[in-house]
């Protein structure tokens, strides 16, 4: 699927910026699709030097960085560039959704923030620093809860602990169509219809060939059955079918 002729074009002209003037310049905070259109954009490139950051590591939504020569990508600084708001709800736990709702109506637009990670009655906001006084001073409620907000540092936000559901299963080919039938309990026949009814994705990407080739750190997921990851290969079997592991994300 080609990519966007907005985002495309607003990478290469933050690209081109920073070439010419050797600073850091950025997107906002980019959908996981987005992301790995970027990515491949960048993979034709080489000279372009592109970072991925969205504040934690579990972080989703991610801003694009494409680097000056002189920066490395392990010394990229994330704080520099994207800040996070605690939110603490009184008498109550609103959702994510809530959350979204409150800070949007605040005339914040979707690129400007990232992640919301909510933990019970607290949550956390990563957002671009233009937006961090706007919610830390405006954002007093969200749905029907008062709440208090203050700027912390993106160290203090803590890690979510993602839950999965490991799978193991065996595999004739490292092909879409046999990984998503092996981790969503369907046949290769079905995998195969819902890829070309356009119900999967690869790496947050509509794939839309059956034989797409899968490697360990691929994200697979099909519309109205879930998501989940392949995390490693095994060996084979007898009938050498290779062995395979997975996280299916609940």
């Amino acid at each position: 699927m080609p990519m966007d002729k907005d985002l495309e074009k607003r990478i290469e002209e933050l690209s081109a910026r920073c070439e010419r003037q050797s600073l850091v310049t950025s997107t906002g905070f980019l959908t996981m699709a987005e992301q790995a259109e970027v990515t491949a954009w960048a993979k034709r490139r080489p000279e372009v030097k592109l970072h991925l950051d969205g504040g934690g590591a579990a972080c989703e939504r991610k801003c694009a960085f494409f680097l000056p020569f002189y920066a490395e990508e392990e010394d990229f600084d994330p704080a520099e560039h994207i800040r996070a708001v605690k939110v603490t709800a009184y008498f109550g736990e609103p959702g994510h959704r809530d959350y979204m709702g409150a800070a949007l109506g605040l005339g914040v637009r979707r690129e400007w923030i990232g992640d919301f990670q909510v933990l019970g009655g607290t949550a956390y906001i990563f957002c671009l620093p233009t937006v961090e006084k706007l919610l830390v001073d405006e954002l007093t409620q969200v749905g029907r809860v008062s709440v208090r907000t203050a700027s912390i540092p993106l160290a203090d936000v803590p890690a979510p602990e993602r839950k999965v559901k490991k799978m193991t299963f065996t595999v004739k080919s490292l092909r879409l169509d046999a990984v998503a039938g092996g981790m969503f309990g369907i046949s290769r026949t079905q995998a195969a219809e819902l890829i070309r009814a356009g119900a999967v994705t690869l790496n947050y990407v509509q794939c839309l060939h059956v034989d797409a080739p899968i490697a360990p750190g691929d994200v697979i997921s099909i519309r109205g059955r879930g998501k989940g990851a392949v995390a490693a290969l095994g060996g084979h079997s007898r009938k050498d079918r290779t062995f395979l592991e997975t996280e299916i994300y609940l």
